[in-house]
Parts: C-alpha cells; sequence; structure tokens
C-alpha cells in the first residue's frame, strides 16, 4: 500500500513525504461493552490497517487528502476551534484528533497528509481508532514530540468521544496504538494497564463480515452506556467494574436495566477466565467462553441482529468445540470472530454456507495479532 500512497501523496501535494505511518485495526475477541464501565477486554491488533503519508507544513495548516475518496482534500488552521465540515465528512475524525492534541497542549507543526486503509468500514474492526491513532502517530512523529503510544490512545478516545459524538471506551484506541505481535491484550480499562497475553501455537483468528453496517453514532450505542450508568448509580458504584450479581439483584432495577447491568458484570468474569483459557492454550474453555459472551449480548444486552446470530450458530457448528464464535465490535451488524486450530480453517470456511443480505458470499480476513502503530521504515 505505501508505494501507490506515497506516488498519489506527491502528485496530489508536489512533493515526497517525510514519513510514513501504519496504525491496525484490532478484533475483540471478548470483552464487549465492558471498556466504558470501567472493565476489561481481550483485543488484538490485527493486519488490516490505515496508512498515513506526512509531510510537515510551516502555517500551521492540516491538509489531508483522502486516498480512498478519489483524493478528496479538506484543509484547516491547528488553531480552529473543532467543527464538523459536512461537505468533507470523511475528515471529521482526523478533525477530531488534532483538536484533541491540540487541547493536550501539544504543539504540534502544520502538515500534509494522505490517508488510505483497509480496515472494513462498519465491521466492528475499528477504522475510527486505527484512522485516529495513525493520525496522531504521524503528527507526534513530524513534530518531534515524544508521546507514549498510550497517550496517543487516550487523545483519539478523547476526540472521538468530545468530538465525533461517540462516548466510547479506551479499548479500540489501546489495541491500535500498543499491539503485540502474536498475542492478545489483557486491558484493565479503570487503570489502562495493557498486558500481552499469547496466543496458543496453532490458532487461526478468522473474522466474517455479516455485510450488516454498523452505524454507532447513529444507532443504540449511546443509549447502552446511559443504561449501564443508570444502573451503577441505582447500585451504588460508580462503574459497573464494581458491582456483582447480588449487588445487581438487591437493587430493584427495571428489568431492562438489569439486563444490561448483567452482560456488563457476567462479560468482565468471563474476559478474566478468557485470559486463563489462551495463556494455558485451552481452545475448548475459550470455545464456551466466547459462546456464553454472544448469548449475553443477544438476550441481555440486546446488541446482535439475526444475520449475525445465523452466522455464529453455523460458524459455532463448523468449529466444534475446540474454538468458537461470536459477534465481535459494538453491535447492531458488524463482523463476527471466530478461534479455531490453523489446520482446520480452511474446512470451516470451506462448508460455511452464510451469505449477506444481499445474497453475496461474506468477506472473511485469516488473521494472526500484529504490533500496534508505529513508523513504516521500507
Amino acid at each position: 500500500m505505501t508505494a501507490p500512497l506515497a506516488r498519489q501523496f506527491a502528485d496530489g501535494f508536489g512533493m515526497s513525504p517525510a514519513l510514513v505511518v501504519r496504525a491496525p485495526g484490532r478484533v475483540n475477541l471478548i470483552g464487549e461493552h465492558t471498556d466504558y464501565n470501567d472493565g476489561f477486554v481481550l483485543p488484538a491488533a490485527i493486519s488490516v490497517e490505515s496508512r498515513v503519508v506526512a509531510a510537515p507544513r510551516g502555517d500551521g495548516v492540516i491538509r489531508v487528502m483522502a486516498c480512498d475518496f478519489g483524493g478528496a482534500t479538506a484543509q484547516w488552521p491547528l488553531d480552529a476551534t473543532y467543527a464538523a465540515d459536512p461537505a468533507h465528512g470523511w475528515a471529521d475524525y482526523i478533525r477530531a484528533m488534532t483538536a484533541a492534541m491540540s487541547a493536550r497542549g501539544h504543539a504540534l507543526t502544520g502538515a500534509d497528509l494522505a490517508v488510505s486503509g483497509t480496515v472494513p468500514q462498519g465491521a466492528g474492526l475499528s477504522s475510527s481508532a486505527s484512522l485516529m491513532v495513525g493520525i496522531g502517530t504521524a503528527l507526534a512523529a513530524l513534530s518531534g514530540l515524544a508521546i507514549a503510544p498510550a497517550d496517543i490512545a487516550l487523545m483519539a478516545q478523547a476526540g472521538e468521544c468530545d468530538h465525533v459524538g461517540v462516548r466510547c471506551g479506551i479499548m479500540d484506541q489501546l489495541a491500535s496504538a500498543c499491539g503485540v505481535r502474536d498475542h492478545a491484550l489483557m486491558i484493565d480499562c479503570r487503570s489502562r494497564a495493557v498486558r500481552p497475553v499469547a496466543l496458543p501455537k496453532g490458532v487461526e483468528i478468522l473474522i466474517v463480515h455479516s455485510g450488516v453496517a454498523r452505524g454507532l453514532v447513529e444507532g443504540a450505542y449511546n443509549d447502552r452506556r446511559a443504561q449501564c450508568e443508570a444502573a451503577a448509580a441505582a447500585v451504588g458504584v460508580s462503574a459497573l467494574r464494581d458491582a456483582d450479581m447480588a449487588m445487581l439483584e438487591g437493587a430493584r432495577l427495571d428489568a431492562v436495566t438489569l439486563a444490561r447491568a448483567r452482560h456488563v458484570v457476567t462479560e468482565n468474569a468471563r474476559v478474566l477466565a478468557a485470559a486463563e483459557a489462551l495463556a494455558a492454550g485451552d481452545l475448548v474453555a475459550m470455545g464456551a467462553l466466547m459462546a456464553a459472551s454472544h448469548a449475553s449480548m443477544r438476550d441481555d444486552f440486546r446488541i446482535t441482529v439475526p444475520a449475525i446470530d445465523a452466522l455464529v450458530t453455523e460458524l459455532q457448528a463448523l468449529i466444534g468445540l475446540e474454538g468458537g464464535a461470536r459477534m465481535t465490535g459494538g453491535g447492531f451488524g458488524g463482523a463476527v470472530v471466530a478461534l479455531c486450530p490453523a489446520d482446520s480453517a480452511d474446512a470451516v470456511l470451506a462448508g460455511l454456507t452464510y451469505r449477506k443480505p444481499d445474497g453475496s458470499p461474506p468477506l472473511v480476513l485469516r488473521e494472526t495479532a500484529c504490533d500496534g502503530a508505529g513508523l513504516v521504515m521500507s
């Protein structure tokens, strides 16, 4: 991807780029809607990614070219207050990242940026977090700033929450910024501690896109977060991370709020167990935890859709006991993640009969865990 992107940069801006950055997407193996509840998640960075080609400017202006949108361009001064631009909506996440970095007090140089990506949008694989982490990594390097990857992740989260309007947790950004090859990341979303967990030898990550696109801002994501906050307040804790089932059952919550909170409490326990299962190479235990996670998202959190449920059921049957499948991402469409032995992945995919709503075969990604964002050296 780098050579064509660099050529587009040179053609569009009339100069050679100074640097290239890659920032991976992520797949969450287990732990959905626990991150903004100060809980636990277990994602992995994957090979689909955003790339940012960049060169500095001396006038304090950010100029961006979207190579995946026909070379469309947008620009704004770094000292401008963030405002969504309906004429260039694709640039809103980039504007949000520059605003978040400036708000944190970082003295950024102006920049010419060309961006492109391979993260499927609407799949629940964090295309927006990947883009923002890539932009932050590129601008830090251009500006001569030594910013820790976790801090870039925090600014990307702030930009998405404060400006774009998705009240997301920190998982997506930390996974993109801090990924470790061949490892999942056990993330404590309260302390933001990140612990790599080695994936079992010979395991393959399969990601199958349902073909049902997601829209977190327009969807019910923010509603679910509000329900979780209401449950925490009723129980008397700062976040559902601190609640248990006895506390929930004693709080006289209405049925809907109780169900939402039950998902978070039980999902946190599943994440902790899943990290132990992966570390022990126990795909049978991991598969059972993935199945329970999907059932909880379907029945208690109500964020799956019939197409996703059908896809998960078929993948679970094809994989059998050694591994499993579940919806991944914020919900209301998107992708399914599966784990299985690499030597059985061909047979699993050959047996898959699921078709997208338009009747075409689904997009399938065969992945291993990769490193987090950084400069591309060649």
